[in-house]
């Protein structure tokens, strides 16, 4: 395979000034996704402190609500959303400005479709969970909560594309203010809501809806403030809405391997309900889920931004630079993880407190928290290395894996330990263990060994390199044959003179 005159075939390790270089490179674009994202986990944390305060009734209906919404939704439009990285990412190395624009719409429209079933379940959460046999008075507090964030599904089918969409051309920062701000307002809305008009549950619920539009509003205004998406934002174009099952073929496996693990997690809610006492079980799950949320948003936003990295130097022709993202990005990775073992171990009990006075569910939460812990190191490289998978475009590897590990090895052994075996709560974070344990090694076995980076180079040229005629051109201008699917990605509509039609 040639490749262009601008990638690097250099086989020789990388210089201690260039590991320097790619961590700045890194971490300029990590901090502020991760410090988005802890803001963003804090509107979720205030949303749970206040239903503790409201109540252990509200506090486990809360959580349910919450697990449930997860599992059917926000997991769902975020995978798809991440099926927009690898293009973006890749286009944006290779300067193709109209693919980026296009993708970015039919992400859009995507997620919108995806919103309509899921409102449907979303309206009979409490049909559904009551033939679970889950606890009645648990899930009418749920299905209120639920009814209540239907409008979040509209504000997410934007809010999730516009971040990767800013995120792929480095835009970071103006996202983290943006979500700042939103969740600055969040806890005056919550005050005023919850206990001033004491609307209760229904309260929590509205108030995080309008934290996730203020959000989606802040950056709309930036972007027309500061014109800084002017070279790829080409204008709303009717062609959106067509052949969106090319960019399908990404979004789903990408969709797969998200939903897979955040099921899992969500599904200990679920399953801490059939443990006796349940108020407790899921209380405390709800706890714990909130504190492996808050240790996610350093790995996510790594993975995030890795993803843009590896694609970036990927659709620039570097496939050297980019196997060093890669390589730094999980080195970070494992300090994170010890990091996150020693203060979940030192910290438990007073973490628990922030959460409810019920003595119960704190010693329940505290006493499984540095399982919880361990999780992290096998968690924080598990999803750093997923991150690499997107930027290479190959979610459906993550996808697999996520599969068998969570599937395959943490779910018999949670089940098996809870329930079978008797241990009870610890049971099931024992099993969670096992799977970020056995994910952790694939996915490192994946990129280390069976990751060819000039080949990835080679393939992310085909994906990106493309003229507005249609044609899949190499780098020397000739037309490259045997490659169909690549052929869609950019064609001129010819019924519209100022669009661009982008065929995934």
């Amino acid at each position: 395979m040639e490749l262009g005159k601008n990638q690097d075939l250099s086989p020789k390790p990388p210089s201690f000034s260039q590991v320097v270089e790619e961590l700045k490179e890194l971490w300029s674009m990590t901090l502020p996704i991760s410090s988005m994202n802890c803001v963003v986990y804090v509107r979720a944390l205030v949303s749970v402190l206040c239903l503790g305060r409201l109540g252990s009734l509200e506090l486990a209906g809360g959580a349910l609500s919450i697990g449930f919404t997860n599992i059917t939704g926000y997991s769902i439009l975020f995978g798809l959303a991440a099926g927009l990285e690898p293009v973006c990412s890749q286009a944006f190395g290779s300067k193709n400005w109209d693919l980026i624009s296009l993708s970015f719409q039919r992400t859009i429209v995507i997620l919108l479709i995806a919103s309509l079933p899921i409102g449907l379940l979303w309206i009979n959460l409490d049909l559904i969970m009551v033939f679970l046999g889950q606890d009645p008075e648990i899930t009418a507090m749920a299905a209120t909560y639920c009814l209540y964030s239907l409008p979040d599904l509209v504000t997410n089918s934007f809010l999730q594309p516009l971040r990767v969409y800013l995120r792929s051309q480095g835009v970071t920062k103006p996202m983290m203010y943006c979500s700042a701000a939103a969740v600055l307002l969040h806890v005056p809305l919550n005050i005023f809501l919850v206990f001033v008009l004491e609307l209760g549950v229904p309260g929590v619920a509205v108030a995080a809806v309008l934290t996730n539009l203020n959000m989606a509003l802040f950056m709309l205004a930036y972007l027309y403030v500061s014109g800084v998406c002017e070279l790829t934002w080409r204008g709303w174009s009717r062609a959106a809405g067509r052949q969106l099952w090319p960019l399908l073929q990404l979004a789903l496996p990408s969709c797969f391997g998200i939903c897979l693990e955040w099921w899992w997690y969500e599904i200990m809610t679920v399953l801490a309900g059939y443990l006796p006492n349940p108020r407790v079980t899921v209380a405390a799950t709800a706890i714990l889920i909130q504190t492996t949320s808050f240790m996610y948003t350093m790995p996510m936003g790594l993975a995030a931004c890795v993803s843009t990295r590896v694609g970036n130097e990927l659709g620039a022709g570097k496939p050297q630079r980019a196997k060093l993202a890669a390589m730094v990005a999980l080195g970070c990775a494992f300090v994170i993880g010890v990091v996150n073992v020693i203060w979940t171990a030192v910290l438990r009990q007073r973490w628990a407190r922030l959460f409810t006075k019920d003595e119960s569910v704190v010693g329940l939460a505290a006493a499984v928290m540095p399982i919880m812990g361990l999780c992290e190191l096998g968690n924080c490289p598990q999803t750093t290395g997923c991150g690499v998978l997107r930027g290479t475009a190959r979610p459906a590897v993550g996808a697999r894996i996520n599969l068998a590990c969570f599937y395959g090895v943490g779910t018999p052994v949670a089940v098996g330990l809870a329930f079978g075996v008797a241990i009870g709560f610890g049971g099931l974070w024992y099993g969670l263990l096992s799977a970020q344990v056995t994910c952790a090694v694939s996915v490192l076995y994946v990129i280390l060994v069976g990751t060819d980076w000039e080949l990835e180079a080679g393939r992310a040229k085909r994906l990106t390199q493309v003229e507005m005629d249609g044609h899949v051109v190499d780098s020397d201008g000739g037309v490259e044959e045997g490659d169909e699917e690549r052929r869609k990605f950019l064609v001129v509509d010819e019924g519209e003179e100022d669009t661009v039609d982008v065929r995934m």
